[in-house]
């Protein structure tokens, strides 16, 4: 994040700057010593798919087993259903970053319930997903991030928000995938 020389309120972007660079970086050297699953490329034992299209569609008969499994499909059907298979691997990531990060719930479920973070939650509870073809698709994503079978999408997010929204939170964009923009 870089301060704009001569532009008003260039004093303000730069002590932001000077103030969540550290912090940033602290959250990346973090994710990155976490385990080998944060990384922008393929795990050694991953298939070599020739598409994202396509490790989705060998994954498509995986079933959601675990709560954080659960978790963590459900939280990609809700939030992004209907986005490119693109982003809706970059929310998966995104969260399994934030459990990562120290930051944040230090379990994927635990992120995702966390108060005033994700819209579709109802009363602290993840709601039942309808099973039909985006719920599969969903489990096919989380399955893939968890296992690290596919590239970050969004290296290092931790934070996304639909492009109908601008909370203003003075973080570095680091993508834009379909309806998302994702930042650390």
């Amino acid at each position: 994040m870089a301060a704009e020389i001569g532009s008003s309120g260039s004093t303000a972007t730069a002590m932001l700057a000077a103030v969540t660079a550290p912090l940033i970086a602290g959250d990346i050297a973090r994710l990155r010593a976490a385990e080998a699953g944060f990384s922008t490329a393929q795990t050694a034992d991953a298939p070599s798919p020739g598409s994202l299209e396509d490790l989705v569609s060998a994954k498509a008969g995986d079933t959601a087993d675990t709560p954080e499994d659960r978790c963590l499909a459900a939280s990609v059907y809700y939030e992004s259903k209907g986005e490119p298979l693109a982003g809706q691997l970059a929310v998966a990531q995104t969260i399994i970053n934030r459990a990562k990060s120290g930051r944040f719930a230090d379990s994927v479920c635990g992120v995702v319930k966390q108060p005033g973070q994700f819209s579709f939650m109802r009363h602290g509870e993840v709601p039942t997903p309808a099973v039909n073809s985006a719920w599969s698709r969903a489990v096919a994503i989380a399955r893939i991030a968890r296992d690290g079978l596919w590239k970050q999408i969004a290296p290092a997010a931790l934070f996304f928000h639909a492009r109908y929204v601008s909370p203003g939170w003075g973080k570095s964009r680091i993508a834009s995938i379909g309806n998302h923009i994702f930042f650390r």
